[in-house]
């Protein structure tokens, strides 16, 4: 439930009803796992999966029967052990099952919890069903810092954002860092980039930075400050001659070739795109890639090892965890 926070938050706070449906449990293989969670309103109004689709529609009228009776419903979805499909549900196409609680939301029990999510913080929230809790942790979102804030920053904060980042855009004029340009944004701060980077509050390595300022007198300033923080990832825009040019001025300010061996600059996977939405997946493709040390192959060209290291129908998702004493079908 905690990764719906940006959905769910202003529907709780508006008095819409909503129930929940949560995996608790995955027999074989699934494709989402233990703590993945759907919501629905009582008009039908899906959010999130916990599926991917194999069975959503049975999670969707799981949900909206525990939200008109406002009680608790358990259910398996997916192969039984013998191998047949449970009557009420649809078969995961993975051969798998998942056992699953329906539960009306209590705004006022969650609101604080889904508040922290939203913001990209670690958020911990219990719920007790019928007696039986239930605990869902969320650890903080990766960051991603985006210095400058043009059309191709504000791609880059939609597409960041819906890939899983808190971000925050940075840039020293005020008339392009507001909300209406950058909602999805969790932070804007109007500052000098490299000023604002000197104060950011404990960079590890699930920060990201991205200089897009296309103006030498303040990405190098802000690339050296940059990559002489304990971040994952510094990348910058520029076509190859910029770059060049601006590796040349870093030097001379002082960056060591240890320092400027970390910056991907031009940054961006080649994806053979020129819009900036096209240009901002490249960019997260980049990152993504990079924090898990991937190659960015397709995955036509991946073993199965790799599949499953990489996420592909993992036991659980990297990014949540769900401990509980709720009794399933």
């Amino acid at each position: 439930m905690l990764d719906l926070a940006a959905d769910l938050v202003p529907l709780l706070e508006a008095g819409v009803p909503v129930a929940a449906v949560t995996v608790t449990g995955v027999v074989r293989s699934a494709p989402r796992g233990v703590g993945a969670t759907l919501a629905v309103t009582r008009d039908a109004r899906v959010i999130g999966s916990i599926s991917g689709g194999c069975v959503e529609s049975d999670a969707v009228m799981l949900g909206l029967d525990a939200l008109r009776t406002g009680q608790v419903r358990r259910a398996r979805f997916g192969f039984t052990d013998d191998g047949t499909v449970t009557p009420i549900s649809a078969g995961l196409a993975c051969g798998g099952a998942v056992d699953v609680v329906a539960y009306p939301i209590d705004p006022a029990a969650v609101l604080p919890a889904l508040a922290d999510a939203r913001a990209g913080a670690e958020a911990t929230l219990h719920l007790d069903l019928d007696g039986d809790g239930l605990d869902l942790h969320r650890p903080a979102a990766p960051r991603l810092v985006i210095l400058g804030a043009g059309e191709h920053a504000a791609a880059l904060c939609r597409l960041g954002s819906a890939a899983g980042f808190a971000v925050t855009v940075c840039d020293d004029w005020a008339l392009l860092v507001t909300p209406d340009r950058f909602p999805e944004a969790v932070e804007l701060v109007v500052a000098a980039p490299h000023e604002f980077l000197t104060r950011l509050p404990s960079p590890d390595a699930r920060t990201a930075v991205c200089v897009l300022t296309h103006d030498e007198r303040l990405d190098v300033p802000a690339l050296r400050a940059a990559l002489r923080l304990p971040v994952g990832f510094v990348g910058a825009m520029g076509a190859r001659a910029t770059v060049a040019r601006r590796a040349t001025l870093l030097r001379a300010a002082g960056v060591s070739e240890a320092e400027l061996s970390r910056l991907h600059s031009p940054l961006g996977l080649d994806l053979g795109g020129a819009s900036a939405e096209e240009t901002a997946l490249s960019v997260i493709a980049e990152i993504v890639a990079s924090r898990n040390a991937a190659d960015a192959r397709p995955l036509r060209e991946v073993n199965g090892a790799r599949l499953h290291s990489a996420g592909i129908h993992a036991a659980a998702p990297d990014d949540a965890s769900l401990s509980c004493a709720v009794r399933t079908a």
